[in-house]
């Protein structure tokens, strides 16, 4: 291969070794600039955010005592839409030597030497009035401030459908771990008491016994973090109903309890044609999808709750609900240990455990008529792996066949 040739259009490096590049020294620098950008020169972008910073943003600094403070809850001048009350005027004072006039109904008089010095003195004290209320306000601000709206939990202006959810309140979780692990309450009971859903109550009371865990080991709990992050969102508080100052008040409902789950038997499509002479139940609806489905009623996470509004609407007293809902509630205990116990007790009579050095083998016997005709029964092997729905494949018959009197 012949060799390559060099251009003679661009000359050699070599040949030339004065066109070598030369460091220029310069000065070191003894602070960082704010930009990276060579240009030094305040830019207009930036020269609007300090002034957004050192003016209407400067409210936003520092969370308000007991509440949020978000941008939506601000006008563009920087002030609290719900705390914007309109200053009294103040009389104008008079210049030395200048004499006030008023217009009345006989004409107009001079004002004095001795009046001036009377409006010297009521000008004195409506300052000093003012000075005492200012000093009020900032004293006991949680109870002057009134209390958040919606426009107040919209921490972004431009996102409009945006709200901050809140979150439990360090009182009231520490009342719920009480509730549960010291009392001996079950979790829907709580659930019901204070306005919370079972799964939350379940997480609280698992943080709860993780954090005492920690205390008693002597580790340290970012507690300054906590209490800052419960500053700045939106809070559910808790209010002991056992103190007289709280009597006839009800607990904060934090969010709904009885909302419906999704059951994977109802995620199917169906086809179901019923006589106009039949009534058509929830029982029903249930029942078409899956033999076993409960109805709505009894489905949802309290029906315990349904019972009470109806024996609100039967007519009986408040004693009387009251003592219905305890015997239900006790009935509903004895029937669940009753039911656990039982199963238990199947357990030990159907399963053989041969105790080992490092594991125990458990034997059960095993039925293929268990899987049903179908094969599709939760009591089959391989059940827990998951079954698709037969609904979309090709070659099902989706149109019933028969129609139920």
């Amino acid at each position: 291969m012949p060799p390559r040739l060099r251009s003679p259009n661009f000359p050699s490096v070599s040949s030339c070794p004065s066109a070598r590049a030369q460091s220029i020294a310069q000065p070191a620098r003894t602070a960082r600039d704010f930009s990276q950008s060579s240009c030094r020169q305040v830019t207009l972008r930036r020269r609007k955010f300090y002034e957004w910073l050192n003016g209407p943003g400067r409210a936003l600094k520092q969370p308000l005592p007991g509440s949020t403070n978000y941008l939506g809850a601000y006008d563009k001048f920087g002030n609290l839409v719900r705390g914007n009350v309109a200053p009294e005027k103040t009389p104008k004072k008079p210049k030395e030597g200048e004499a006030a006039t008023k217009e009345g109904a006989e004409g107009e008089v001079a004002v004095t030497a001795e009046g001036q010095e009377s409006a010297d003195a009521l000008d004195d004290a409506l300052r000093q009035h003012e000075k005492e209320e200012q000093a009020s306000k900032k004293k006991d601000g949680v109870q002057k401030l009134p209390p958040e709206t919606a426009e107040d939990l919209r921490p972004f202006p431009l996102n409009r459908f945006f709200r901050s959810q809140p979150v439990l309140s360090e009182e009231l979780r520490e009342a719920i771990y009480q509730f549960v692990v010291k009392e001996g309450k079950t979790v829907p009971l709580a659930s019901i008491t204070f306005g919370v859903s079972n799964e939350r109550v379940g997480a609280v009371v698992r943080l709860k016994q993780v954090e005492k865990q920690w205390i008693a080991q002597g580790k340290t709990l970012a507690m300054p973090y906590s209490k800052a992050v419960l500053e700045l969102v939106p809070t559910t508080p808790y209010i002991d109903t056992s103190l007289p100052k709280n009597a006839g008040k009800r607990p904060v409902v934090h969010e709904p309890i009885n909302d419906l789950i999704v059951h994977p038997a109802t995620r199917q499509q169906l086809f179901v044609p019923v006589a106009e002479s039949r009534h058509f139940t929830r029982e029903d609806a249930g029942k078409a999808f899956d033999n076993n489905l409960l109805p709505a009623d009894e489905r949802i996470p309290h029906p315990e709750l349904v019972k009470v509004v109806r024996d609100e609407i039967a007519g009986f007293s408040n004693e009387e609900r009251r003592t219905r809902a305890e015997q239900r509630y006790r009935d509903a205990m004895e029937e669940k240990t009753a039911a656990e116990e039982a199963k238990k007790l199947h357990e030990l009579q159907t399963k053989k455990i041969v105790p080992q050095r490092r594991w125990d083998f458990v034997f059960q016997d095993v039925s293929v008529e268990d899987a049903g005709r179908d094969g599709r029964s939760h009591k089959g092997v391989g059940w827990r792996y998951g079954l698709p729905h037969q609904d979309r494949k090709k070659g099902q018959v989706k149109i019933p066949t028969q129609v139920e009197a």
